[in-house]
C-alpha cells in the first residue's frame, strides 16, 4: 500500500464519519421521536450518548426513517 492509498482510505472514512455527525446530529434533534416514540422525553444528555451510534451507523438510521423495517419488526 502506497501514500496515495493510505489517504485516500483516511479520506473516505473522514466523509463517511462526518456525514454521519450532520445526520446523527439532525436525527437526534429532530428525527429520533419517528425512530422511537419513547424518545419524546429523552433528555439532551442521553441523546448525546446514542450519538456516536447514530454516526456510525448512518445508513441504517437512514432506511429506518424512510420506512424500511427488517423482516422480525414486520407485522
Amino acid at each position: 500500500m502506497n501514500a496515495d492509498m493510505a489517504a485516500m482510505i483516511w479520506l473516505g472514512l473522514g466523509v463517511y464519519l462526518g456525514l454521519g455527525l450532520l445526520i446523527g446530529l439532525g436525527v437526534a434533534a429532530f428525527g429520533l421521536t419517528r425512530l422511537t416514540p419513547g424518545a419524546a422525553h429523552m433528555p439532551w444528555r442521553v441523546r448525546l450518548l446514542i450519538l456516536p451510534g447514530l454516526t456510525a451507523l448512518w445508513p441504517v438510521v437512514l432506511l429506518r426513517l424512510a420506512g424500511v423495517r427488517p423482516k422480525e419488526d414486520r407485522p
